[in-house]
């Protein structure tokens, strides 16, 4: 049975005494008998297993301006211009405009593309809810970000009207010519299918609160 505070400090030195107390205060626990009322979430923010919310923001964000100042620079500086060679023949800057998907996917379906884009996003902002995993954190915000981008050009692009054509300018030999928006949405994809097959899951927060739980030990030593 539980005892009061002063029964379990009785009998103890002072240099005892002090040293129960920093323990249980590093254990997060007050007196024997007693709880700390802290929430099930509060254990889990503790253990630093919170939403990750920020994180798939900061990726989503980080990917977003990358694209879309990558693009502002080489239809300023390159569009209409003989092609920039950065590793011989097998990578060189060509600014083209895509009306498909992704390589040149579909150019005759812009208006579908578009709407796909804008039901992935609204999906990963409603998963967003329940994402208390960093590496999916990591991976939808690259899938936001990159969507995000190829988004802004269909719908402010010429000719518009969710028609507005993709600019792409990493012309890759033997493959494709693409974008930084691209890139995102493929790596991705990528780690989600990598994810998946691992197991490891978006919403891990009971995985997370049991573990917060196993650290919160019941009380000191000495109770009855």
């Amino acid at each position: 049975m539980g005892v009061g505070t002063g029964d379990h400090w009785a009998g103890r030195g002072p240099l005892k005494v002090e040293a129960d107390r920093r323990t249980a205060r590093r254990l997060n626990v007050t007196t024997p008998g007693r709880t700390t009322g802290e929430s099930g979430a509060g254990r889990t923010e503790r253990a630093g297993g919170g939403r990750r919310v920020p994180l798939l923001l900061a990726v989503a964000g980080a990917a977003y301006l990358l694209d879309l100042g990558s693009k502002v620079a080489v239809v300023a500086e390159l569009e209409h211009r003989a092609p920039v060679k950065v590793f011989g023949d097998w990578l060189e800057l060509r600014v083209l405009r895509n009306s498909g998907a992704a390589f040149g996917i579909g150019e005759a379906a812009t208006i579908l593309f578009t709407l796909i884009a804008v039901a992935v996003t609204v999906v990963i902002v409603r998963l967003a809810r329940k994402l208390y995993s960093a590496p999916w954190a990591v991976a939808l915000g690259l899938l936001l970000g990159g969507g995000l981008g190829n988004l802004t050009d269909r719908l402010f692009r010429t000719p518009g009207d969710f028609r507005g054509a993709v600019v792409d300018f990493l012309h890759i030999r033997g493959f494709s010519v693409m974008n930084f928006a691209d890139c995102a949405i493929v790596c991705g994809g990528v780690l989600i299918v990598l994810f998946s097959f691992l197991g490891w899951e978006l919403d891990n927060k009971d995985k997370l609160e049991e573990k917060a739980g196993e650290t919160a030990v019941a009380a000191p030593p000495g109770a009855s």
